[in-house]
């Protein structure tokens, strides 16, 4: 028996790393996440990562899928595609503390991040398929659930209700309301749900053509300043990070600022998740 009922809202998929994303109606389910999210990212002369928090014109990058390419579209700029099956030099690549196996894109790729950053040097690389980065045990317990260069786990979920008790708040603060785009889901359930109730969520199974796909979610996910990001502009601002600390410190997270709940993949892989797919929760208490 589950304990809530709703469905899947929306289903997002970031291919490169802290870059615009696209919202498919399906995704199918990979070890790592759903297909091409996270598979890319762009490092500097160093291999380190490059993110919105200090590069917020990474908002700007624009990703779509063709049938065998993504093409990347950012202001002042021509197009970029990227073949789906070509890799060029094998490299290595650091993520936070975890240093992975990667491919180089190539020059032209390298440049065209280059010129729109302002930064030279610098690199676009795509995960190595053969590369196992594992999700800290910590949080996933038994299972050896895998990650490509998202920030630590493979899915992250959050409820439409949230956002809108964020929105709520930040109308009465005299602030324009956000999208969900601030926030960077995987995943986001629409029910006659309470604000934040996939905090308390342990598991969701989701109605899939071959199947259900089962994920846990096991991690507040702890908010930075890329909320604060305008992913229209590219500006900064303030006013999400300061609803967020009127409410959302976090005792779970030594008073962290969380929204929304990281999750890994127990069951499913290869099933295809659908927009409007049936949801069923089980509470964690």
């Amino acid at each position: 028996m589950s304990d809530l009922t709703g469905t899947v809202s929306a289903l997002n998929v970031y291919p490169i790393k802290s870059c615009a994303g696209f919202s498919p109606s399906e995704v199918t389910v990979d070890p790592t996440g759903w297909e091409l999210d996270r598979q890319w990212m762009v490092v500097d002369a160093r291999g380190q990562m490059l993110t919105q928090r200090s590069h917020a014109r990474l908002a700007l990058v624009r990703t779509s899928p063709g049938f065998d390419d993504l093409k990347l579209r950012a202001p002042g700029m021509l197009g970029l595609h990227l073949a789906l099956d070509v890799v060029e030099t094998a490299t290595r690549v650091q993520v936070w503390d975890d240093v992975v196996k990667a491919f180089d894109m190539g020059n032209l790729a390298g440049q065209w991040f280059s010129d729109f950053l302002g930064v030279k040097g610098l690199r676009l690389v795509r995960f190595d398929p053969d590369e196992r980065r594992l999700v800290d045990r910590r949080w996933s317990g038994e299972v050896e659930a895998e990650a490509a260069f998202s920030d630590g786990f493979p899915v992250l979920v959050v409820s439409a209700a949230s956002l809108a008790e964020v929105n709520r708040r930040l109308a009465t603060q005299g602030h324009a309301a956000v999208d969900m785009q601030r926030f960077r889901p995987n995943l986001v359930l629409q029910g006659d749900w309470d604000p934040h109730a996939e905090d308390f969520i342990q598991s969701l199974q989701i109605e899939a053509p071959e199947g259900p796909v089962e994920l846990r979610l096991v991690k507040p996910c702890v908010r930075c300043s890329i909320p604060d990001i305008d992913p229209a502009t590219a500006e900064q601002g303030s006013a999400v990070g300061q609803v967020l600390r009127d409410y959302r410190a976090d005792p779970r997270m030594q008073g962290g600022l969380t929204f929304g709940m990281n999750a890994i993949i127990v069951s499913g892989f290869g099933h295809t998740v659908k927009q409007g797919a049936a949801v069923e929760a089980t509470i964690a208490f």
